[in-house]
């Protein structure tokens, strides 16, 4: 079964590998660079499966991952 995986990354090369290697399986892939556009984007297109780097300036991954599971709208997102 195919998913909709949101890809957070700050890091330039790693999006692309990542979305080569999830396309190549069937499944559609979002980007977001910084943890706020990735809470947005999550909202907006609520995603099946949400892969996050922890170490991203501003909004780090471990804050992320604390505001989607305090997001009602986001709680069934793994």
């Amino acid at each position: 079964m195919a998913a909709r995986i949101l890809i957070l990354e700050d890091n330039l090369e790693n999006p692309d590998l990542m979305t080569y290697l999830l396309d190549a399986f069937g499944h559609t892939t979002l980007k977001a660079m910084e943890g706020e556009e990735g809470l947005q984007l999550a909202r907006r297109e609520r995603p099946d499966l949400i892969l996050c780097d922890l170490q991203m300036p501003k909004l780090d991954g471990f804050e992320v991952a604390w505001q989607i599971r305090r997001d009602v709208q986001l709680s069934d997102v793994s």
